[in-house]
């Protein structure tokens, strides 16, 4: 079955996550073992044909880091025209929307149980992706911690080594001071072009949900600051 796996200690760099898996309950062992053959990928030297795996030709949107998949689902549902690859190594979250997506018959999404870099690096070739969304990315609040963020200058341009001319880069964070490393990172590379958010972080656009968590970190005060940079 797939997931991400440790590598060995001759090829590891920073990884911007750490496998806390928490309580992968029955149901979503089933989904695994029922729904996978549908929505998973499995990760190979040779990046999928999307209009293969997909039967038509749409934009292709990444999404890095989908949780537990509501925002995920949310988009497969109300944007048809357009096809989904979610990324998330915390297989609880990815049993959840396989159950969700079967449920809704959503055929527009396809799922890797991986590291998002390595997704990056092998499952697509240049310029395949029209749109990448990273929203709340593991903020690594401690000084010493801000190498295992995932936006890197590294990361920025294999990301856009991805991406068509006029893409989009779409990122969300609850803490100012990602955000603040988000924009510096972004507005010193040249293949992006900030579109909003580069003054301080930009309202939530009509495509990105407030979710359950970002509801209850409102209530406690959190600010979030979205940002969005185009492919020059």
């Amino acid at each position: 079955m797939p997931h991400a796996t440790p590598q060995p200690q001759e090829n590891r760099r920073i990884r911007s996550f750490v496998l806390r898996q928490g309580r992968f309950t029955p149901a979503q062992q089933r989904a695994f073992e029922t729904h996978w053959t549908r929505y998973g990928l499995d990760l190979s030297s040779a990046g999928p044909d999307w209009v293969q795996v997909f039967g038509r030709r749409a934009p292709l949107v990444l999404e890095v880091g989908f949780g537990n998949g509501e925002q995920l689902l949310w988009s497969a549902l109300h944007e048809p025209d357009k096809d989904f690859i979610g990324v998330e190594v915390h297989r609880p979250g990815v049993g959840r929307l396989l159950n969700a997506l079967t449920t809704h018959n959503v055929d527009n999404v396809r799922l890797y149980n991986h590291d998002a870099v390595e997704v990056l690096e092998q499952a697509f070739t240049t310029h395949a992706l029209n749109e990448v969304r990273i929203y709340f990315p593991d903020p690594w609040p401690k000084k010493r911690q801000h190498k295992r963020r995932l936006l890197q200058p590294e990361f920025a341009a294999k990301l856009a080594t991805r991406v068509v001319p006029g893409g989009r880069l779409h990122l969300a964070t609850d803490w100012a001071d990602y955000a603040a490393q988000m924009r510096e990172v972004l507005d010193n590379a040249a293949q992006w072009r900030a579109l909003a958010g580069a003054d301080g972080g930009g309202a939530r656009p009509p495509w990105r949900i407030e979710t359950h968590f970002e509801k209850r970190g409102r209530k406690l005060g959190h600010g979030v600051w979205d940002l969005l940079y185009e492919r020059c």
